[in-house]
């Protein structure tokens, strides 16, 4: 019985753990500004490039986060800097997307005008996603853990779809080779830093049911 009473308590001191480094690991401002030192950043490279394994694109996911290693002590707060460099990433995308469009507006057609405001649409839906699992990656409690984690996985998850219909926009339309080179470029990296944060979303849901389901 006190080993069983043990391994629970076990369990739910993990959960706590990583709903409050989860909640202590909100670094949004890391992907804007350079980051204070908390650690040997050996030690952060390390749990960088192992975590970056798991990814889709592991040398794009290491390349990514290096620069943010004074900032992760945690697969949690891992996971955080990976969502905010890929929102990061899809606001300057969305960015350029719109004034090279506007520069180019009088040449194009009403088509290839229609589509890629289309995909500035969704280029922005991607963006209020992305926003909206960060703010909630900064809010997990202790409570629900992997429903909360759930919910970001949703939101990211709907984020890549929105990426995806955006390339859609642009299939098959009359629209000009550089434009749309430019277009799928931005939009190709910010689907793949996406791609890439969801993995260590995953992860942690992964610890989180393991967690939750130990005796």
């Amino acid at each position: 019985m006190a080993a069983h009473r043990k391994a629970a308590a076990a369990g739910v001191l993990l959960l706590a753990a990583l709903a409050l480094a989860l909640h202590a690991g909100t670094v949004a401002a890391a992907a804007a500004a350079l980051p204070r030192r908390y650690q040997d950043p050996r030690v952060a490279l390390a749990l960088i490039r192992n975590s970056c394994r798991t990814t889709e694109y592991p040398r794009l996911c290491v390349r990514s986060l290096s620069a943010f290693a004074g900032a992760i002590q945690t697969p949690a707060q891992l996971a955080d800097v990976a969502l905010a460099v890929s929102l990061r990433t899809a606001r300057s995308a969305t960015a350029v997307v719109t004034r090279m469009a506007a520069r180019r507006r009088r040449r194009m057609g009403r088509r290839a005008a229609s589509a890629i405001g289309d995909c500035l649409e969704t280029m922005g839906d991607s963006v209020d996603e992305l926003r909206d699992s960060l703010r909630a990656i900064g809010h997990m409690n202790r409570r629900n853990v992997r429903l909360q984690i759930s919910n970001i996985q949703t939101w990211v998850s709907a984020a890549l779809t929105d990426d995806d219909t955006c390339m859609e926009e642009l299939a098959g339309k009359a629209i000009d080779a550089e434009v749309r080179a430019v277009v799928r470029g931005h939009i190709t990296r910010v689907t793949q830093l996406t791609r890439n944060a969801l993995a260590l979303i995953n992860t942690l849901s992964t610890t989180a049911a393991a967690a939750a389901d130990s005796p």
